[in-house]
């Protein structure tokens, strides 16, 4: 199993809420599965489209199907069945359990003085 590919459990939990073309004339998504973890993989390594791996084919096609999939409510439909399943608790994260540490919300450390703007002696 690849690093960023979907368990076989995982795939048959989201599979029939994909959109098919069967039965369609012309293209046909016969593999939905290699979209989804094109789409895993690129957000999951943090890389531009461009830097996708050939064996997902072409970033392009990928990104164009993504972004019809995001506008039809695809993605979403996804989410929010993911998200209703309570064993997938853990999965949900917000900035409400995050800590973040005093500093990077510009505390200022002890002692620390505010200095004006407009003072010379800031240079």
């Amino acid at each position: 199993m690849r690093r960023y590919s979907l368990c076989d459990d995982q795939w048959e939990r989201i599979k029939d809420l994909l959109p098919s073309r069967e039965g369609y004339v012309g293209g046909t998504a016969v593999d939905n599965r290699l979209f989804v973890e094109a789409v895993l993989y690129r957000y999951r390594a943090g890389i531009p489209w461009r830097d996708l791996p050939a064996r997902f084919g072409d970033w392009k096609n990928v990104h164009r199907r993504l972004r019809r999939w995001c506008e039809s409510g695809v993605i979403e439909r996804i989410f929010r069945y993911l998200a209703a399943d309570h064993d997938n608790e853990y999965m949900m994260i917000d900035s409400t359990i995050v800590r973040a540490h005093q500093h990077s919300a510009r505390a200022l450390k002890k002692g620390a003085r505010i200095r004006p703007l407009d003072d010379p002696g800031a240079d």
